[in-house]
Order: structure tokens, then sequence, then C-alpha cells
């Protein structure tokens, strides 16, 4: 498949290799063009590729307002970015958003959406703000109502419910339609919620504690389906989200998991616990790339949430809680025991020493090997450092004490090596060193690493000087130079 003569993967390797501004400005530029309705080349599949480069840069992918994302805009403080299968108490996942939309356009309210995206199109392209919210607010009662209509036909009758499922096309049809029936109907007491929480909410606990009970409790009092609703909006202004379950401990009066889970406040213990295991297949995804930089920030996020919930609850005795955290707990120490115990083997790959004969004229090592042998050494060191919580003590400790062992006298050998090099293998033996201090950085710290490379300086120095000094069974150069004449 080509699209205006250029081939596809060309193109896709051009998109990668563009600035993430100059992405964005290109994602933007495009998604204006196609609400005018002016023919661009490619059309939708050139901007699928330049929001497909974006992702996979792991840049923002911005997005240019248009009809359906006007529509959809009461729903992204419960939208999540994660498997459509994988239902969350409270939110809809943001892939399922298309077949949502498609089902509105094409089965549950055709005529009302062909007519809201003409005359929100305009409206978007004019910057007209009032009219877009008013012709939003407009579709979405009608939805809402047609909702309505389509689940209590469903729930009379099973070929009523399976041509429903069929027709939104997700995984979960039923509860993500339920979900914005819910939010759609719920608008202005979400948005009344909103407006009692605290901007950012560093700990939830005393004066905040009791503040966002109350705005919680008042605004579910004729509502109790709103609840999850209401918990995501405040984890969504908590620094620690996990921090939510607090407002169970409080509604129960009681630590004890036993009470708490016969309290209405239970889903906020069940939704942290959904959003540990969400981080675990993400930490899984990351891993797999090679991406220990994302991976350490969530294995820290990981631990700070389970720590929390076993601060917080007394998850003592054979609990269905105490039995999911410690689950996720061996999941977690399953998926870095690989990562770290390689790390003592990889390090050992590349700085092993070697005879001269083995090595080829000029060489060096592979400065990707060596970039990720160092990341890799990174997030072992963070996982050391949430060990304990992770079940991962034994291992992390193991896989340390070998490293540091190898370290300190493996780069003894290694500035000999140096030391005694020659021109040919004298650049595989600098680089040897040079990753041996990175690697030392991220073991034993800066201070013990810069000692390291001040050896290495002298030396490489020691090296030269004798390499550059005139061998013991050469003649003098006046009378080498005399005899070429």
């Amino acid at each position: 498949m080509a699209m205006s003569g250029l081939p596809v993967e060309r193109l896709r390797i051009y998109l990668r290799q563009l600035p993430p501004g100059a992405r964005a400005l290109l994602i933007t530029e495009l998604e204006r063009a196609v609400m005018r309705g002016d023919e661009i080349p490619g059309g939708e599949a050139l901007l699928d590729e330049v929001r497909s480069a974006a992702r996979e840069s792991e840049s923002s992918v911005p997005r240019a307002a248009d009809p359906a994302r006007l529509f959809f805009r009461a729903l992204d403080p419960f939208l999540i970015d994660d498997d459509p299968a994988h239902k969350h108490l409270g939110r809809i996942a943001r892939k399922a958003l298309d077949p949502i939309w498609a089902w509105i356009c094409r089965d549950l309210a055709p005529a009302e959406a062909n007519i809201f995206r003409d005359e929100a199109g305009r409206a978007l392209i004019a910057g007209d703000d009032a009219a877009c919210e008013r012709l939003s607010a407009d579709l979405q009662d009608c939805v809402a109502a047609k909702i309505q209509a389509a689940l209590t036909a469903a729930k009379i009758d099973d070929r009523a419910r399976r041509r429903m499922i069929g027709q939104i096309g997700t995984p979960k049809a039923i509860e993500d339609a339920r979900d914005l029936l819910i939010i759609l109907n719920a608008r202005d007491a979400i948005a009344t919620i909103e407006g009692r929480l605290p901007e950012h909410i560093r700990n939830l606990a005393d004066v905040p504690l009791d503040a966002v009970k109350a705005a919680v409790d008042l605004s579910i009092v004729s509502r109790h389906e709103l609840l999850p609703y209401a918990l995501v909006l405040v984890m969504g202004h908590l620094a620690a989200p996990w921090q939510v379950v607090r407002l169970a401990v409080k509604s129960a009066e009681s630590d004890d998991a036993t009470r708490i889970a016969a309290s209405p406040y239970a889903i906020a213990v069940t939704m942290v616990l959904a959003d540990i295991e969400r981080m675990v297949i993400a930490l899984k995804s990351h891993l797999k790339r090679g991406a220990t930089g994302d991976a350490a920030l969530l294995i820290k996020s990981i631990h700070d949430a389970a720590r929390g919930l076993r601060t917080e609850l007394d998850l003592s005795g054979d609990q269905p809680w105490a039995r999911q955290l410690a689950a996720v707990r061996s999941d977690v120490a399953d998926l870095l025991k690989t990562e770290v115990e390689s790390v003592s083997g990889r390090v050992r790959r590349l700085l092993r020493p070697r005879p001269a004969a083995e090595i080829a004229r000029k060489s060096v090592l592979d400065a990707g090997d060596v970039a990720e042998t160092e990341a890799l050494i990174e997030l072992a060191g963070t996982c050391r450092h949430y060990a304990s919580e992770l079940a991962i003590s034994e291992m992390t400790l193991r896989t340390f004490s070998e490293l540091q062992r190898y370290l300190d006298t493996g780069t003894r050998t290694l500035l000999d090596g140096l030391r005694q090099a020659g021109e040919s293998d004298g650049l595989f033996r600098q680089s040897q060193v040079d990753a041996a201090v990175r690697f030392c950085a991220k073991v034993f710290g800066e201070d013990y690493a810069a000692l390291l490379a001040k050896a290495a300086e002298v030396a490489a120095n020691a090296a030269s000087e004798r390499q550059a000094a005139p061998r013991p069974d050469s003649p003098p150069a006046p009378v080498a130079e005399a005899r070429r004449a």
C-alpha cells in the first residue's frame, strides 16, 4: 500500500524522525483540514500514521477538538488508558470511545448525531464556544435518554441485549453504556463535586480528609451510583491516589478489612487494588520494550500503593483483599526476577578481561549494550530500595553483592590492561574502563566513579607514554633517519 506514491514504511520512518513539536503541529493542521472537509493526501490514513508515530515516541498526542471529542469531554476525568476488556469501576477505556461514537452515530441516534457533527464542526472552526457547549449538551441529553431506553429493553429482552452488545462492539459493551449513561445524566453533580475538591491534595488526612468526605457524602446522598465516579474525581486530585482508601477507613471508623468491606466506601479499596494491577501490566510492557526509566517510576508507584494499603488497613488473616495484594506482589517479583538477575551476567560479559588476540583492531564496546546494562543496574538499584514491600529482598541483595564484588576487583584488572594496552587494543580497553566507571557510579556512587575515572586517566597516559617511547632494540631516531637517507 502507498499514499501519494510514497511507501508506507518510508513514511513511518520519516514521521518517527520528526521532532515532537513538528509532529504536534502536523497533527493539529491535519485534523483542522479534516474538519473543514479539505482534501489531504492520504486522508485519515496519513493522520493515523502521524498519531501512531507520536504514541510510539511517547510524546503527548495533541488533538484538535472535533465533534466527537466535544461530545465526550464530560468523560475526560474518567478515561483510562487500558485494554477495554479490563473494566474499572467508574472508568471507561479511552479505546472504547471510537466504537461507542460509531454506535451512537450509526444505531442509537443517527439523525441527531449527523446534525450535531455538521453544526458543531462549524462552531468549532468559528471558535464559538457557547454554541459548542449548547450543541454538546443537547446531544448528551438525547443520547442519555436513548441509552436508558436501550438498557431497559436489553434487561427484559435477551435478543435486544445481544443486539446492543454487537452494535457497540466493545468487550464490556453493557457496562460501558451504563457508565456513559450515569456520567451524562450526572454532569451537574460531577461539576459540583469537582468544585468542592481542593485543587491538589498532597496528604489526604485531618482537615482535607474531612472536607473531601463531606463533599463526596453531600453529592451522593440521593444518587448512590455516583460514588465510584466521585472517588475517581478524588483520586485525580491526590498526589498519591492510593490515599483514597482513607475515606473507607473513616467511613467504617475502623481499619479492620472486614468492617470496611461491609461499608459503602469499600469500593475505594477495590479501585486502588485495580489501579495497582493496571500498573503491574504497564510495568510488564515497559520491561518488555526496555523502557527501564518508566519501569523504575512504576515500581515506586506500585511500592507506595502496596505499602499504603498494608499500612492503612488491617489485612491480617485470610481476607480477599489480602490475597489479592499478595498475588500482586508475587506478580511483581516474577516480573523483576529475570531483569535483576541478568544484571551480573551482562556486566561480566562486557567487562571480562580479554587477551589482545581476541580484540579486533580499533574496536570498542557496543554503546547500546553499555547503555542498556547501565539502565538495568539503575533498575536493580530501584528494586533494592523497594525490595521488602515487593517481596524481592533476597534477590536484589544477592545481585548487588555480586555486582559490588565483581566491580571492586574487576576494575583493577581493567586498569592494568589499559596501562599495558597497545595501539591495536587500546580503544577497546579504554571503552571497558569507561563502561566500568558508569556502572560503578550506579553501584557505589559518583565519588567512587570519579576516583576510578582519574585512575583510568593515569593508566591511559602511562600507556600513551609507553607507546611513544622508542623501543630498546630500535636505533636512536637520528640514526634511523640517516639510514633511510
